[in-house]
Parts: structure tokens; sequence; C-alpha cells
């Protein structure tokens, strides 16, 4: 059985359309867990009210995007899952999102995988995962050079997002939850992603499975939209910093080839200390 896990942190019309569009599933055989972490905008009781048959676990306003993820997962777990999804309470799942997912992972019973995102205002594909070159930190955006031809099927990527993201089972009793100590919120996904892929699981974009999501509404664009030193610093320093220097670290530190480490972290400090300023 699969398990949906869904952190999340007030934000309730997100999180309410959210669970209606898995309501809308052409195949409806998931679960879903929801981790409301401390919520105070009503979540929990419209959770008990409108979504019932939804599981809830609760935290205590702690847990941030990873620790809430696995708290889910444990849980999952514990139910019998066969493989879980994390998802972001700020995506719409397409109808048939779930049932294109699990046909691939019939195919792929040891895969990751994820999904295309489309922009929930215009409909058009805004990421369809990325291949790094470690030696120069160089990104390839794979739907940027993929003709549209072509943007379907399995794409082999280097990490993927939580954004429904599928992780079977033996993933899981191969390498653990997600790094909660040392990737509280941001990375952690891509590490999970990278780490699963070095232990030989195939880690696909399936552009079959779409999500529509709200590029705008992150909290990394959201603080560069409202530049400040304040906000600098909660970039480079802060728990939600998109470019948090720790975190970048120890990504870094876990998944870059030895060869190719110094000039990858010199190179990602460089972007992180002055890229807050040129987007």
């Amino acid at each position: 059985m699969l398990y949906i896990i869904i952190p999340v942190f007030n934000r309730l019309p997100y999180t309410r359309g959210c669970l209606n569009s898995l309501r809308q599933q052409s195949c409806r055989d998931f679960r879903i867990i929801v981790v409301d972490d401390g919520s105070t905008d009503g979540t929990a009781q419209a959770l008990a009210t409108e979504f019932p048959e939804v599981e809830v676990v609760t935290g205590n306003g702690s847990l941030f995007w990873t620790a809430g993820v696995n708290a889910g997962m444990r849980r999952a777990l514990a139910l019998g899952a066969t493989s879980v999804m994390t998802m972001n309470n700020d995506v719409l799942a397409l109808p048939d999102f779930i049932e294109q997912m699990l046909a691939c992972a019939a195919q792929y019973p040891t895969a990751v995988l994820g999904a295309l995102e489309l922009d929930a205002a215009t409909g058009e594909p805004v990421y369809g995962g990325e291949q790094l070159d470690w030696s120069t930190n160089t990104r390839h955006d794979l739907l940027a050079e993929l003709p549209p031809t072509e943007r379907h099927g399995l794409h082999p990527v280097t990490y993927l997002p939580g954004r429904g993201l599928l992780i079977p089972l033996a993933v899981i009793e191969a390498i653990g939850l997600f790094d909660e100590k040392r990737l509280p919120h941001y990375l952690a996904d891509f590490d999970y992603t990278s780490v699963a892929r070095r232990h030989g699981f195939p880690v696909f974009c399936n552009y079959d499975a779409r999500l529509s999501t709200y590029p705008d509404e992150s909290g990394q664009t959201q603080t560069r939209n409202k530049r400040s030193l304040r906000g600098y610093l909660q970039h480079l320093f802060g728990i939600r910093g998109g470019g948090n220097l720790r975190n970048f670290t120890h990504f870094s530190l876990k998944n870059c080839p030895m060869p190719f480490l110094p000039y990858f972290l010199l190179n990602g400090y460089v972007r992180r200390l002055g890229g807050y300023f040129l987007h």
C-alpha cells in the first residue's frame, strides 16, 4: 500500500486544495498521512471534519520539513506501507497522477520517482528534473533541453524534490529515513534521492505524472523578492534559508565525489553569497 505523507504548518487553503485533488484521483489505491506541525489556522479542525479519511500525526511546531516527513514515514511503516510518497501541501495532483506513478512503480519497483511540475496559473511545465555535473557544479535542466515531443516517459536525474516523491520500501530499508539532524528543511530531499542513486537505486522524473505547483509561493522566492539585510542573513543561515551555507556543506560532503569537492564547495559558496542579489 502506498502512503502519501504531507507535512503542513498553517496554509490551510493549500492543504484543502491538495487533499481535494487527491480525492479526485482515477486510482485510489493509497492512504494519506498529514503531519500537522502545530498549525494555528484551524488546520486540525478542518482535517477532522472535512477529511476524516486522513490520518493525522501531530507535531509541536518544531519539526520543519524533514522531521515532519520522517514522522509520517515512521507511522506509514508501522501501518505496513510498501511505498511512501512525500508531498508538499502547495501542490495539486492531476487526476491521473497516482495512476501514472503506480504504473511506473510496477515496471521499476526499486526506482525513486518524481513528477513533472506545471505552473498552476498557466499550466505550463516549470520543472522536469536536473542532471548535475559535479566537476563543474553545472545543472542541466532537462525540461529546457528536451524537445516537446520527448516530454513523456521516464528520464534519469541526479536528484529530485520532495513534491510528489515516490519511495519504495526497499530504498527505505537500505538507506533509512531523511537526514533530519543535518538537513532539517532545505536540501533534505535532494540529499535523500542522491544517496539513493549512489546506492544503486534508479532515480527518474516521470513526465507522464503531473503536479500543479505555485512557483511564486516558495519561501526562497518570497525571500528573494523582498531583498534586505535580514532576508540575506536568513537566506544564508536561517533554517528555511534556500542558500543556507551549513546545509550546502553537509549536502556536498555527503554526495559530491571527492576529486570534485574543493571546487564544488568553493563554487557553491560564491553562488550563495552573491546569488541572492542577482535573481
